[in-house]
């Protein structure tokens, strides 16, 4: 099933609302935005291919030193350097379908500092993307989940950010991680949402009466 495929219209119409709710109090813009992956991970595939063909080299190996199919086939050669090649190739490239397909198989060769470094630079080019930065005092606020990594990045523009502490942002975190983990994200997106407009309202980043909307409502799925 896709991303997009996970949500109903009404789960949009609830997020949208919850923007707008927060918003109708604060000088602030709050942009949700959820990926279903960071990043294709093209490294594991290699990474599997190299060491499903390492294996399937070795069981040449053992084959031949413990198995001895000679006795039963007589005219098997399993010296002969074309099929030691199709078979490490075929095993290389099972190895490598398989992660492509499994995600289990695909975190498997992935550490997890190689899945937050992906995850912040995606969250970054989001905020670049939405153009988070582009509001008149500086006060948009980024909402990112990456499902595959189970990871949720908070991203606040500077005019926030210095008068904000870091614990704000790791509090909407876990609140965020503990809703998903449950299987309601878009309660756990409300949440959020709800909770920075009380932060920004907390911090006095009140509407002024020439405030306009500079950001769409909606939730970004990509």
């Amino acid at each position: 099933m896709s991303l997009k495929n996970r949500f109903t219209e009404q789960d949009l119409a609830r997020i949208k609302q919850a923007v707008q709710q927060a918003e109708s109090k604060i000088s602030g813009e709050i942009v949700p935005f959820i990926v279903e992956k960071s990043d294709a991970y093209t490294i594991a595939t290699y990474r599997a291919a190299v060491l499903s063909a390492a294996i399937f080299f070795l069981g040449i190996i053992f084959i031949d030193r413990y198995i001895f199919i000679d006795r039963y086939i007589p005219d098997f050669e399993v010296y002969d350097p074309i099929f030691i090649f199709l078979i490490v190739l075929a095993g290389g490239i099972l190895g490598a379908w398989l992660t492509a397909k499994i995600d289990v198989l695909q975190r498997v060769f992935i550490s997890q500092e190689h899945f937050d470094r992906v995850t912040k630079q995606k969250a970054e080019a989001a905020f670049l993307q939405e153009e988070v930065f582009n509001t008149k005092q500086r006060t948009g606020i980024l909402l990112f989940i990456s499902f595959f990594e189970h990871e949720v990045i908070v991203m606040a523009d500077k005019g926030i950010s210095k008068v904000v502490e870091q614990k704000e942002w790791d509090g909407i975190v876990k609140t965020l991680i503990d809703k998903i983990k449950t299987g309601d994200a878009i309660g756990g997106l409300e949440a959020c949402i709800a909770r920075c407009g009380q932060l920004l309202l907390e911090k006095e980043f009140t509407i002024t009466a020439d405030d306009t909307n500079e950001l769409k409502d909606d939730l970004r799925i990509q």
